[in-house]
């Protein structure tokens, strides 16, 4: 086991947080506070202050279903300093819900007789493809760039 002030590769990471590599190399996108050195063959080594900061965000995503525009916010704000916002069961102090995770979905039918609301499990669940697809969005892009600077 490593020392608690190691360093640790994207794989560890990964694995410690049970999230897939490439949502965390999402995140460093979304997130510039996230900054994991970068060696040869650009290799990742993320700082303890780098996981620490990567668990709190996968908390507010995922645990308290703050959207990414969210949790940017708190960081902006500085209100990611406590290991969690005092006013985080309400959604953090956001007006009308603003940054919770939903919020940048379609329209659930609340209201409508034709539509059943989505439970929170099947908002989240659509949230986490969201992310996911947004994910592979950036993925593909990088690669895009790539293939036209070959050109």
């Amino acid at each position: 086991m490593k020392s608690a002030t190691a360093y640790r590769t994207i794989s560890e990471v990964s694995t410690e947080l049970s999230v897939p590599q490439h949502v965390l190399r999402f995140w460093e996108t979304k997130f510039p506070q996230i900054r994991p050195l970068k060696r040869g063959g650009g290799r990742r080594y993320y700082r303890p202050e780098d996981v620490e900061l990567l668990r709190r965000i996968q908390a507010l995503l995922y645990e308290d279903r703050y959207t990414i525009k969210g949790v940017q916010r708190l960081l902006k704000e500085g209100r990611m300093s406590d290991p969690m916002p005092e006013d985080a069961e309400d959604g953090g102090g956001l007006s009308d819900g603003e940054g919770l995770a939903g919020d940048d979905l379609p329209d659930d039918g609340e209201g409508d007789a034709d539509h059943a609301p989505l439970s929170d499990a099947v908002r989240h669940e659509i949230t986490m493809v969201l992310d996911e697809l947004r994910s592979l969005q950036s993925v593909l892009s990088r690669l895009s760039e790539i293939g036209s600077k070959k050109s």
